[in-house]
């Protein structure tokens, strides 16, 4: 295998929970590759702090709701740092509206990128994470796909289903030495933009606060480290007690 250093790819990695996990498997000695959808600024910003970490760090841009995309990010990822040792299936969007206005459109949309990209992303990564000798992928879930929340059937549908794939991909990829895990945020300190989501208002936890990307960032890190070969097939709660599953 090439490259001095073990390399990770982060989907969604321009800002938030992303950028977070992106900086923290780099102090842990990864290079990265930073994906991002439109946002060459933000991305660019989160390589910068991979750099400063010491480590490598490439910008790829992909629309992952186009599935060849994803295969795509996945061939320039291994061709940058000529291996891939840890996946990380981060992005998302979380629209919402009221179920009965849910249109069909809307609800692939979301499937596309919060579900069937982690599904294409990982299946395109297998060759290349088979040939290193500490494989992870980490998909990232949420807490209302195991909650439930009002306007969010598609996103919470497709966060239930990333626990499910998780689990059945554990199974397929054990014999390779790929262990395949769920890190399942619960309310965190990020940045949303238009304001946090219906939900939140009524979310509560016994650590009486939000959560930090950095409080996520630090689950990744062990489920894709040396400490963690023996986990797979688990979903790793970071969410204060909101849910004690």
């Amino acid at each position: 295998m090439t490259g001095s250093a073990p390399a990770a790819l982060v989907t969604g990695a321009s800002r938030n929970i992303g950028r977070a996990i992106a900086v923290r498997l780099a102090r842990a000695g990864h290079d990265v590759i930073v994906h991002g959808g439109r946002d060459a600024e933000a991305a660019a910003a989160t390589a910068a702090a991979v750099v400063r970490e010491g480590r490598r760090a490439e910008v790829i841009l992909a629309d992952l709701a186009d599935p060849s995309a994803c295969a795509d990010l996945v061939a320039r990822a291994v061709a940058t740092f000529g291996r891939l040792d840890v996946l990380v299936n981060n992005a998302a969007i979380r629209p919402e509206a009221p179920f009965e206005e849910i249109t069909l459109a809307q609800w692939r949309q979301v499937m596309a990128l919060a579900l069937d990209a982690p599904f294409l992303v990982s299946q395109a990564a297998v060759a290349a994470l088979a040939e290193s000798p500490a494989a992870a992928i980490v998909h990232i879930g949420g807490l209302t796909g195991h909650t439930g929340a009002s306007h969010r059937a598609h996103v919470v549908t497709a966060k239930a289903g990333l626990v499910g794939l998780a689990k059945a991909m554990a199974h397929d990829l054990a014999p390779r030495g790929i262990t395949v895990n769920c890190v399942i945020p619960g309310l965190i300190e990020t940045d949303r933009g238009a304001g946090a989501p219906v939900h939140h208002a009524s979310r509560k936890n016994l650590a009486g606060r939000r959560g930090t990307a950095e409080e996520v960032a630090e689950a990744v890190a062990y489920l894709c480290g040396p400490q963690s070969r023996y986990v797979t097939g688990q979903s790793l709660h970071v969410n204060g007690g909101a849910l004690l599953p």
